[in-house]
């Protein structure tokens, strides 16, 4: 069963998809640091896995954006902690614009 492709088709022009890719690389800067994840982001990392693999995930399709969406709270938290502006910054423009 294949992933959906587009279906942001509200946000024509925005580049929903690329924005959400580029905070989870920023993300993983942070999570991937032994010092820095904890049992939480483990999960978390375990679900980005997941992401266009509907097979390994009972039949469900995510991707980035649905995990920003559905965590984002927690995205604020970490990327404040480490005062990760930039990340900061595409997290609320995504918020704005995508979610």
């Amino acid at each position: 069963m294949p992933c959906k492709k587009d279906r942001y088709v509200s946000y024509h022009n925005i580049d929903c998809e690329g924005n959400s890719k580029q905070l989870m690389t920023m993300l993983r800067r942070h999570i991937d640091d032994p010092d820095r994840t904890n049992a939480f982001w483990e999960k978390f990392k375990e679900k980005l896995a997941q992401v266009g693999k509907p097979q390994e995930n009972n039949g469900r399709c995510i991707d980035e954006l649905f995990l920003i969406h559905t965590y984002i709270n927690n995205l604020y938290e970490i990327f404040e902690e480490y005062e990760d502006a930039e990340a900061l910054t595409l997290l609320d423009q995504i918020e704005r614009e995508c979610c």
